[in-house]
């Protein structure tokens, strides 16, 4: 259906001294402080996970050496999807109408609904990948999970009991990333690296991140998250997540969470002969996924 001059009686009045509305300023690219951006060249990706060695074995005297066998455990699948949008403007609406006061502010308000929806979709998995949620990692399992399955057992990335943002549930977050196993349960030297939080934890992020004291105490005890350089990277707020309470932490382990682009934003325009609507369209394909869970660490707050 095409923007008629009925829709837009009050631009067609001489009177007229402004339009607002459509110039709000926006959230720039927040999701590019969660995820490594990788270009795509087909329908979808798929990463596999594999699995390495387990310690290895004492050799008695005499005998035969130890064999191991290094296997994939799952597959991390990336599906690229089509987002699109578009509008159009009648013909009369264009001829009564100066061009730039119409259709250059609506070809904006475009590109902010397409910008926008990118950056919902780009915090799904932290948004829908809690425990009992419905976005889950290449394992079969949500993104934060208590029981990660592996050949050696299990990992988690999340807290065990759920908890709010505080001193004792940052570090104890910290100490968890820390103690992170492969999949054959060797450890691996991990650490979080930056907390992405919601913008209602934005004062106790920087209290706890900042303080050179203890948070909340009149004793004399050093900030050891800060004392130690903990999380280098600082907080960054994501104003595109939906619980208040919840946090996350990136991790330095490879190939964490991922954004496949396949086609990057795209706009055109074109005429309609019969109707002599002017129509404009904005498309692009992408998908936002993880591949390792070890990737992101997070607590959905108590």
């Amino acid at each position: 259906m095409a923007i008629s001059r009925n829709q837009l009686v009050k631009e067609l009045e001489p009177g007229l001294n402004a339009l607002f509305g459509l110039e709000y300023k926006q959230y720039e690219n927040q999701s590019a402080e969660i995820y490594t951006t990788e270009s795509s060249d087909r329908a979808f990706e798929e990463e596999v996970m594999l699995s390495g060695f387990a310690q290895a074995q004492v050799k008695p005297e005499g005998s035969g050496v130890t064999y191991d066998n290094a296997q994939e455990t799952f597959t991390a699948r990336y599906t690229n999807e089509t987002i699109a949008l578009a509008f159009a403007i009648t013909e009369e609406a264009i001829e009564d109408n100066l061009y730039d006061r119409l259709a250059s502010r609506y070809t904006k308000a475009l590109a902010r609904s397409m910008a926008q929806t990118k950056q919902v979709k780009a915090v799904s998995p932290l948004n829908n990948g809690m425990p009992g949620g419905t976005f889950n990692s290449g394992d079969g399992v949500t993104l934060f999970n208590t029981a990660h399955t592996t050949i050696a057992g299990s990992f988690s990335n999340t807290l065990a009991t759920a908890a709010d943002l505080n001193e004792t549930s940052l570090e104890q977050s910290l100490i968890d990333i820390a103690a992170l196993t492969d999949e054959r349960g060797l450890k691996i030297a991990a650490k979080g690296m930056k907390m992405i939080i919601p913008s209602a934890l934005q004062f106790t992020a920087e209290r706890l991140m900042a303080s050179a004291g203890r948070v909340g105490t009149a004793d004399n005890d050093v900030n050891a998250i800060k004392s130690m350089g903990m999380i280098p990277q600082g907080y960054s707020v994501n104003n595109f997540l939906t619980d208040t309470d919840a946090f996350f932490i990136i991790t330095d382990v490879p190939n964490g969470m991922k954004h496949f682009e396949r086609t990057p934003l795209t706009t055109k325009m074109e005429g309609d002969f019969d109707t002599g609507n002017v129509r404009y369209k904005a498309r692009e394909r992408y998908v936002f996924g993880v591949s390792d869970p070890r990737g992101i660490f997070g607590s959905p707050g108590a």
